[in-house]
């Protein structure tokens, strides 16, 4: 089925492909073109280069200071304008008028959809689908395009441990190879097979680096990140975007390891530049650069544009330090010239690849481009790709002729459902699930009970209570309002937040079975509730098609598809937690776990006996890496290796066999998991290597064939030498990062 939407989309791209020429012009030619721009320019006119300055969306006039700065090339770039005049006006400025006719980018953040909303990032993460990936930010491309937005702040590619961080929604999870393909794929949609092409937009990989690492999982906060650490980790998804061209990075507003990433020189020079070859632009975060007083590393504004541009950012986002200071800078010899002219090089590299030179205006032949009926099936379609069935005693998928009692403060909330980012989506075109049940014409009554998810009211629980009776099965649609989460929205607690839980526990009692789905911007915590439901389906905040897609899957049309992209906590406490942990000395196992309800009242005081575990809660999670549940089962079996033992020249081929033994047809992910069991450094019990999606008819069987190579099995050592290393790995192959089929192999040097 998916197939069609695929077409569909490329059906879209070949058309916008046939309005503009691609560019023939060489990488000599594209710089010789740039040094001679570079040539006529003076110092004031390289500095306005680098300026990225802001404006309100909301603006319903265009200040004359701001055309001012435009006409005497004071601004390289302009975020969030999107009155098209005004985008018209200031880009015939720049081109007519500026002191070397430079064109403006004009930027925004268009991170899961621009008026067609998708659902979140660690939503889309749970697709673990790189065709749907592509094609969502293909079409957000070919939205915000159609306005002149011809660069967004995307794709974020922060590994995210800690549910806690508000920013996790924006995530595409836990694991390095997991984000290092949806980041690729992101890019992918976003510029297009050509940059030149006017629904391309250039894409910007962020944040660099370690943002997701924050302690506490507070955001802008303080990340300790020991090299090896960050080249296995939170590097991979970095160069998987550089591979493929990504025009621009982004700084992160953290510190690592005492340095601030926007004055960092050895991530953005020495690894970015010199080892990993980008050669686009390195733009800061919103005022990071004088954020950077704060921290307590730079002095004034002065000193933090010093730092900043010794360390190689290019384009400073809304702060001045570059503007106010850098000419004084490089006067006194702080800064070199030099230095100013590579900025300024990197940018205009961005613009000639973008087209701008050459057709500065946007295309006004497409406009409208809003809310098409394939935008849309390609919408719904990612929102059933992203919701994942946690939980199902034998409840799902509903019969039409149900009697079901809709209730709960996210079933008729379409500014919430769009989730985090969605500046420019529309709740008036978006599809609630009360809205998609009307118009599937089921047996349902709505009762909303609470009005929002904070609403910490009872009043209305007797009315809801008596209001059940008469229905067979209640559906509540549970979750946190899109503003709880994102961008300086962390939470000490992931409970449903207000009066959810209680209500829940009290339409336990009339013995009615609960689906309970849940839209958020993170995993919520269930351990108070999750034996009080029968069914669990989370689907993020799912965007415009949320309540179609939801529909859907309630009532068997089309099945849950999605699987974890992260660890899925019982408790706060327990985070931040990942798959991809180590063992430590005493590695916690059912065997030895003690829970702290068994141990006998005025016990000996003694550690025996106990592991790295908590007492409470224990040592896994609620569900764990890549779970997910569908309509249908599965089994594995016949796990064959076609090899003990490997060198470092050869593949190791891993075939299994996985049957459908359900009663309907289904998807499964299979996933691939390998141990290194001895390292110069210690190694993570399982890393993701892997996955193949598969559809198999009721009692079909296929079998899936992985790769493994030396390469895959590279790490850096603490000597920082990034090599696999001779010795004895465990594999798995089964659904997710805790069962499955285990073999092993040995890998060696000759």
């Amino acid at each position: 089925m998916i197939k069609k939407y695929y077409i569909i989309i490329i059906g879209i791209t070949l058309i916008s492909c046939s309005q503009t020429n691609v560019s023939t012009t060489s990488n000599n030619s594209q710089e010789q073109f740039i040094d001679s721009i570079l040539s006529t320019m003076s110092i004031d006119d390289k500095i306005g280069q680098t300026n990225l300055r802001g404006t309100s969306s909301r603006a319903k006039t265009l200040s004359e200071e701001l055309k001012e700065d435009v006409r005497q090339g004071k601004v390289g770039a302009l975020l969030n304008v999107m009155k098209v005049e005004f985008v018209d006006e200031l880009q015939k400025i720049a081109v007519e008028e500026s002191p070397n006719k430079i064109p403006l980018i004009f930027a925004r953040d268009v991170v899961h959809g621009f008026k067609t909303i998708f659902p979140i990032p660690i939503g889309l993460a749970s697709s673990w689908d790189t065709e749907i990936a592509e094609s969502s930010s293909r079409v957000a491309a070919i939205e915000a395009s159609s306005v002149g937005i011809r660069w967004t702040f995307a794709p974020m590619l922060d590994i995210a441990r800690d549910s806690r961080w508000g920013r996790i929604a924006e995530s595409p999870g836990e694991d390095p190879y997991l984000a290092s393909v949806l980041g690729k794929a992101y890019i992918k949609g976003f510029q297009g097979d050509s940059l030149n092409n006017p629904t391309s937009i250039a894409a910007c990989a962020k944040h660099y680096i370690g943002y997701g690492a924050v302690i506490g999982g507070r955001d802008y906060n303080t990340t300790i990140i020991p090299e090896p650490l960050l080249r296995n980790v939170y590097l991979p998804p970095f160069k998987a975007a550089l591979d493929i061209d990504v025009a621009t990075v982004m700084t992160s507003f953290n510190e690592i390891n005492g340095i601030p990433a926007t004055g960092n020189e050895f991530l953005l020079k020495d690894v970015l530049r010199d080892e990993l070859k980008f050669n686009g632009f390195v733009v800061s975060d919103w005022d990071s650069v004088i954020e950077m007083i704060a921290h307590g590393y730079a002095k004034d504004e002065k000193h933090a544009g010093e730092l900043a541009a010794n360390a190689g950012m290019d384009m400073e986002m809304t702060s001045k330090t570059y503007e106010n200071h850098l000419k004084k800078l490089i006067q006194e010899g702080k800064v070199s010239e030099q230095q100013l002219n590579e900025f300024v090089k990197n940018i205009l590299r961005v613009k000639l690849k973008l087209g701008l030179f050459k057709t500065p205006y946007r295309d006004k032949k497409n406009e409208a481009n809003f809310y098409k009926k394939e935008h849309l099936s390609i919408a719904k379609e990612a929102a059933i790709k992203s919701s994942v069935l946690l939980k199902n005693k034998d409840l799902l998928p509903l019969s039409k002729n149900t009697k079901v009692a809709l209730i709960g403060p996210l079933a008729n909330a379409p500014l919430d459902q769009m989730g985090t980012w969605t500046f420019d989506g529309e709740k008036e075109h978006t599809v609630t699930p009360l809205e998609a049940f009307k118009k599937a014409n089921v047996d349902f009554k709505y009762i909303p009970s609470l009005t929002h998810s904070r609403d910490q009211s009872t009043s209305e629980f007797k009315k809801t209570i008596n209001s059940v009776k008469n229905s067979d099965v209640i559906v509540f649609i549970a979750g946190e309002e899109a503003i709880l989460s994102g961008e300086a929205h962390s939470r000490a607690s992931i409970d449903l937040p207000g009066a959810q839980e209680s209500l829940i526990k009290e339409l336990a009692k009339t013995g009615k079975p609960i689906v309970l789905v849940i839209m958020a911007g993170r995993p919520i915590t269930i351990s108070n509730i999750i034996n009080d439901v029968d069914a669990i389906l989370m689907s993020w905040h799912p965007g415009t098609m949320g309540g179609s897609a939801l529909q859907e899957i309630i009532y068997g049309l089309r099945e849950p598809e999605g699987r974890l992209p992260l660890s899925w906590p019982k408790a706060a406490g327990q985070l931040p937690y990942f798959y991809n942990h180590k063992n430590t000395g005493r590695p916690a196992n059912k065997e030895d776990y003690v829970s702290m309800y068994d141990i006998p009242v005025g016990a000996w005081q003694s550690s025996l006996g106990n592991d790295s575990h908590y007492l409470d809660i224990g040592y896994k999670p609620q569900f764990p890496f890549g779970y997910g549940l569908g309509y249908t089962d599965f089994k594995y079996s016949n796990l064959q290796i076609s090899k003990d033992t490997i060198n470092f020249k050869e593949n190791l081929m891993v075939n299994i066999s996985i049957t459908n033994t359900g009663k309907r047809p289904g998807k499964e992910i299979v996933q691939l998991y390998t141990q290194d069991v001895v390292g110069s450094i210690t190694r993570p019990i399982r890393e993701l290597k892997g996955f193949e999606h598969i559809y198999l008819n009721n009692g079909e069987t296929k079998e899936v064939t992985f790769k493994i190579s030396a390469e895959k099995l590279k790490f850096t050592n603490h000597k920082n030498v990034n090599t696999a290393e001779e010795g004895d790995f465990n594999l798995w192959v089964g659904p997710n990062s805790s069962s499955g089929l285990k073999s092993s192999f040995y890998l060696k040097k000759k």
